[in-house]
This record gives structure tokens, C-alpha cells and sequence, in this order.
């Protein structure tokens, strides 16, 4: 959204394909699963009472459109971008099928994975931790509005601390929001380390990608 209260800002999908192109260039293998939260919720729905089912099927074709933006400025970045639904749309992208995306990675194309798992009842970042799994990416990094995970929400707590590491136990045990429990939960049990960081701060993808401590490692110990 970059200021704006609703929809997509083109200064701000152009800063984060930069920062994306920037790591790819490096030689880096990328998978992005986009959400829609920008344009529409879907459990805006469910809180006033209305249908989950249908709320999260429009909020999947928010993330849909979120993919074309970010696909079109990653091709405007000079690179090969490939935006895949998990629903259905061949007229406006590709269907997400696994062997598909991985080998559109194997040719240093940049996957843009829009429609989350393509069920109703799961988050995107849910979606994020299967597709890692799927594509067996070394990492799943998420990006967020803030620099790291928080015993709260920093924006409305001004005691909260910032956790360096934290254990998927932990986060779960302690509620910690910054992911919902099914996605910690799927990288718990298969090992697959998530760090959390400021998805705003200039130059912080490649400081990860060069490993560099940037935000907060979730992991199993």
C-alpha cells in the first residue's frame, strides 16, 4: 500500500522488486508468495458475520493481483518473473504446479506465488511454508512490518523485547503472531528455519542472503 490507506502503490512494489533483484543477480534461487491484505482480508468477512469460505476465496484473488504488480516490476528490474496461482486462471497466469515453479527456478526466473495454498482456512503464510517445502528452499524468510519477532506487538507496547533467536516451541507456547501456528508448525516438523525481518529496510534481503544476523531466526534449537 506505501502510504496509501487501500490498493497498490507502484513506488512500493518498485522497492521491493529491487531488493529482490538485487539477491537474484547474486546468483540466488527466489520464490515469493505474495498476500492481498493491501486490497481485501478475507476474515474482514468472517468478523462481521459473513462467510469465511467466500471471504478467503476473494482474499486469494487479492493476492493474485498482487503477483501480476510485483511480476511486471520484477521484469521491469530486467529479470524473468513468473507470476502462479494455486487457483485456477490460465487467461491471466500460470497454475501453480510444483515441478513447474522448480524448474522455472532451475532457470533463474523469479516465482511470484499468488492464491496461498489455494484452500479456504489457511493464511498465506501457511502457504509460504509449503511452498518452501515444496521447492526445497534453503530458508523461508518473512517479510513484515516490523524488525523482527516481539514478546508483543511493538507498535502498541513499548516494553515489548525483541528476540534475536527464538525456538518454534516458544513461538508457539507464547503466541507469538508474527506467523500463525500452522506455518510454524509445518517448518517445525520439517526443520526449515524461518527468519523474520523488516521487509522496509533497504539492503536487509541481501544482508540475509550473505548472512548477515538481520531480524529474528525461528528454528528448532
Amino acid at each position: 500500500m506505501g502510504d496509501q490507506p487501500f490498493g497498490i502503490d507502484d513506488k512500493t512494489v518498485a522497492a521491493f522488486a529491487a531488493e529482490i533483484a538485487a539477491v537474484a543477480r547474486a546468483g540466488t534461487e527466489i520464490a515469493v508468495v505474495i498476500g492481498g491484505g493491501n486490497i481485501f482480508r478475507g476474515l474482514a468477512i468472517a468478523a462481521k458475520g459473513g462467510d469465511r469460505v467466500t471471504g478467503d476465496h476473494m482474499g486469494m484473488l487479492a493476492t493474485v493481483m498482487n503477483a501480476l504488480a510485483l511480476e511486471a516490476a520484477l521484469v521491469r528490474e530486467g529479470l524473468m518473473a513468473r507470476a502462479m496461482s494455486a487457483i485456477e486462471m490460465p487467461s491471466i497466469c500460470e497454475t501453480y504446479i510444483h515441478r513447474r515453479a522448480a524448474l522455472h527456478m532451475e532457470k533463474e526466473r523469479i516465482v511470484v506465488l499468488a492464491g496461498g495454498t489455494g484452500n479456504p482456512f489457511f493464511t498465506t503464510d501457511s502457504g509460504a511454508a509449503l511452498r518452501a517445502l515444496e521447492l526445497d528452499c534453503d530458508a523461508l524468510l518473512k517479510g513484515t512490518q516490523v524488525d523482527g519477532v516481539y514478546s508483543a506487538d511493538p507498535r502498541k507496547d513499548p516494553d515489548a523485547v525483541r528476540y534475536d533467536h527464538v525456538s518454534f516451541t516458544d513461538a508457539i507456547s507464547q503466541g507469538l503472531a508474527v506467523m500463525d501456528t500452522a506455518a510454524f508448525a509445518l517448518a517445525r516438523d520439517n526443520s526449515l528455519p524461518i527468519i523474520v525481518f523488516n521487509i522496509h529496510e533497504p539492503g536487509a534481503l541481501s544482508r540475509i542472503i550473505a548472512g548477515e544476523s538481520v531480524g529474528t531466526l525461528v528454528s528448532a534449537g
